[in-house]
């Protein structure tokens, strides 16, 4: 069996995947990707978050980026029944990128591979980690490319970017389950075909909730090329067997504002569904390994938090892993896993109290006080690591407190 080597490698081509890349060779390391799918492909997870623009720069992918003509995006937009509310994300407590974009991922992710290759890394596609062996010295792939034989890889360090696909966790047996409720989402592409006089900003992405049922929300993403990805999500049992298309138009039908808005679309590709998507690890890392990104915990797509995670997480590992593989001793629970989990920890508390009401009373009252909305609006941009914003040093206590001020000052 023929055996390979490199330096360090990643399992997923993907966004993590590819930043990681980037920020490694550009520290000059040689870098091998393996990647089971061809891009483009498809993939949810469209809306980005201005907090994902500094790890893109520093990779050295902003260019490829921009060039690539994809939506702008200045931030998000809410509705239920006769609510509406927005957020700018320029107008933010946290310093930084105020804008981004909303990108059909297929193109997204290719962009972002095709700079990593562009600088010099190595992407094999249609090959698919079957075995990972961490016990010894360094760590052993063994891989099965789509056609071609077997082979091994050898690496001094491996970081899993495979998202979805959490190769690491199965094959290591890191998985855990995750302490969210199991939820289901359905989606699909259309042609929006929403006027341009439409109460309708295509710079934002549209969170709506159901005017009846608080706990199902649907997302409205715009793209640039007049089409949009749409989505509805809610608890398994509030499903039922109907096709995914049948049972999308009709959820959509019972939310006034996006049955208005999409009056004339065309549903012009099949819907699909994911079930049960929150998930969770046993650990961040290992001697050899470190996870990124979807590959360690994801939470739920309300506040579009995946990316930015993933970005996040790519660039304190490869931080961490170019001081090891200097020879400088590294504290990975210091300097990887306590940092990331600042951030995740912060999107949970946003996401539990999406899921209880506490973050949409919040959201749709109407006396809001602007420096709060700034802080606010800091973490809905993806900046959950600013410890200096309330919201992400006691997100739990400062969003229980200011729901129960709202709800003092209601009517």
């Amino acid at each position: 069996m023929r055996q390979d080597k490199s330096e360090v490698i990643i399992i997923g081509a993907g966004p993590s995947g590819a930043v990681a890349a980037g920020l490694l060779r550009r520290a000059g390391r040689a870098v091998t990707l393996i990647e089971k799918e061809v891009f483009p492909r498809f993939c949810i997870g469209e809306s980005l978050l201005p907090q994902s623009m500094a790890y893109i720069e520093a990779a050295g992918m902003l260019q490829d980026v921009v060039e690539a003509g994809f939506q702008f995006k200045n931030g998000a937009a809410f509705a239920c029944d006769q609510k509406h509310a927005e957020f700018d994300f320029r107008e933010k407590f946290t310093p930084g990128w105020g804008t981004t974009y909303q990108v059909q991922r297929g193109p997204f992710d290719k962009t972002l591979a095709d700079a990593a290759v562009r600088m010099g890394a190595d992407i094999r596609y249609r090959h698919e980690v079957v075995q990972a062996d961490v016990s010894g010295e360094k760590p052993v792939l063994s891989i099965r490319p789509q056609d071609g034989e077997a082979y091994t890889l050898t690496g001094d360090f491996l970081l899993d970017a495979s998202g979805y696909g959490r190769v690491l966790p199965r094959l290591l047996d890191l998985e855990t389950p995750s302490e969210l409720p199991v939820r289901h989402a359905i989606f699909t592409h259309i042609e929006d075909r929403i006027a341009q006089d439409a109460n309708f900003d295509r710079e934002k992405i549209l969170i709506s909730v159901h005017p009846q049922k608080r706990d199902v929300w649907y997302w409205l993403i715009p793209f640039s090329n007049g089409r949009s990805s749409l989505g509805v999500v809610g608890r398994r049992e509030q499903f039922d067997a109907r096709a995914d298309m049948e049972q999308l138009r009709a959820w959509v039908m019972e939310a006034p504002n996006l049955a208005k808005l999409l009056e004339d679309a065309r549903w012009d590709t099949p819907a699909r569904h994911i079930t049960g998507y929150s998930a969770n690890v046993k650990a961040l890392y290992g001697r050899h390994f470190a996870l990124l990104g979807n590959a360690t915990e994801f939470l739920d797509p309300v506040f579009s938090s995946g990316v930015t995670i993933a970005f996040k997480s790519a660039d304190l590992a490869v931080k961490a892993l170019l001081r090891q593989l200097s020879g400088e001793p590294v504290d990975w629970a210091e300097e990887y896993a306590q940092p990331l989990m600042t951030g995740v920890d912060t999107f949970r508390a946003f996401v539990n109290a999406w899921y209880d009401r506490r973050l949409q009373n919040i959201i749709f009252h109407p006396g809001k006080q602007p420096e709060i909305e700034r802080m606010i609006s800091a973490v809905l941009a993806g900046y959950a690591w600013d410890k200096e914003n309330p919201f992400v040093a006691r997100a739990e206590r400062r969003l229980a407190s200011l729901e129960t001020a709202c709800a003092l000052t209601a009517d």
